[in-house]
């Protein structure tokens, strides 16, 4: 009877463990709110604002603490001061966190795949943001990752890139600008031409598994990305100095009939939205917020631009919601008192090829 009685514990223990499971990966999502550049040293009261928003998930969008080191120790050492941020701890224990790096967390200015220390680097950033230890992101280089969630009867996926670890030199600004009067700063980099197509942002195993992602089933696809997709050059990091690469990505969303795509970038230190023409598909929308707590004196020139930079500090939030029988999304960007500073309201088929 005992051997029974020990039996039936069993299988029921295996049924809940399956039905949780089957619950977790079918999670309703509808708000997400993410942001970039937040530095260790700083209060960071935005987290509190975000957390008054109430939303399901937060994604850090890279620049998460500022590094800047290849000693190891104290990498580790500044990510403890995020840790031990009051105000980060009740955004950790509110609101679930999902993460990439930029360049100052990776650990230096503009670095890419040269950086000595980003196999080091990538332990800690995984280790911080709680990442499970049998993780693909684990097995592989690089910390490029997806999620898929349910919100308003649709398939959500969040497909996070890492845009550091297979990146090749960015090409240094010749003055091949320099007739541009808009450009009334100093430029850093330079576009590599069509003819220079050896120059990776992604890297070839990141496309592979990009394309791979791009083709799962999903109605909405939300794509972070530690740089700004959708803006046109201005001389600082961007996708448009790999302009080969941002094509590619374009084309994939085509060949693969990819809908719904938007969007989210940081880096900058200020707020914008951008859409990005998609010859023969529709819009890119991408909708930069940074930062939680540092700031820049100006916004770049974009041609892209559609609703006007804000300088403070912000948070990005996109919402999925139904009204009648539409799936509608809000792109917005608020400030540290809950003022809505950018918003923008599109009919998920305005999205779809």
């Amino acid at each position: 009877m005992t051997y029974f009685k020990n039996n039936y514990v069993f299988i029921i223990f295996i049924l809940v463990f399956f039905v949780n499971n089957i619950f977790a990966q079918k999670k309703q999502i509808s708000k997400i709110a993410f942001g970039s550049c937040s530095h260790q040293t700083n209060d960071l009261p935005i987290f509190d604002a975000v957390i008054k928003q109430k939303p399901d998930l937060f994604i850090f969008l890279g620049d998460n603490i500022y590094g800047d080191t290849e000693d190891m120790q104290t990498l580790q050492e500044k990510y403890n001061l995020l840790a031990n941020k009051p105000t980060f701890k009740r955004l950790k224990k509110n609101v679930p966190l999902i993460a990439t790096w930029d360049d100052h967390d990776f650990g230096k200015n503009d670095a890419g795949r040269h950086y000595s220390q980003k196999e080091a680097s990538k332990k800690i950033f995984l280790d911080f943001f709680d990442e499970p230890k049998d993780s693909e992101r684990r097995k592989r280089k690089g910390i490029y990752t997806s999620y898929f969630y349910k919100t308003e009867g649709k398939i959500l996926q969040i497909i996070v890139l890492d845009t550091r670890t297979f990146r090749d030199n960015l090409k240094i600004y010749n003055g091949e600008f320099s007739n541009k009067k808009e450009f009334n700063y100093t430029l850093d980099y330079a576009p590599y031409s069509s003819k220079e197509t050896d120059s990776t942002l992604l890297g070839k195993t990141q496309w592979t598994w990009l394309e791979q992602e791009l083709k799962k089933p999903a109605d909405i696809r939300i794509v972070a990305s530690s740089t700004q997709f959708g803006i046109s050059y201005n001389g600082y990091e961007a996708w448009e100095n790999f302009p080969h690469e941002k094509q590619r990505f374009l084309d994939l969303i085509k060949k693969n009939k990819a809908n719904g795509v938007i969007f989210i970038s940081g880096d900058v230190h200020y707020a914008e939205l951008s859409a990005q023409k998609n010859q023969n598909s529709y819009p890119i929308y991408d909708l930069t917020s940074s930062g939680l707590s540092s700031t820049w004196d100006f916004a770049a020139p974009n041609t892209n631009r559609i609703q006007e930079p804000v300088m403070e500090n912000n948070f990005g939030l996109i919402t999925i919601f139904k009204e009648k029988n539409d799936i509608k999304i809000s792109l917005e960007i608020l400030d540290i008192t809950q003022q809505k500073r950018i918003q923008k309201v599109i009919d998920l088929k305005e999205i779809r090829n």
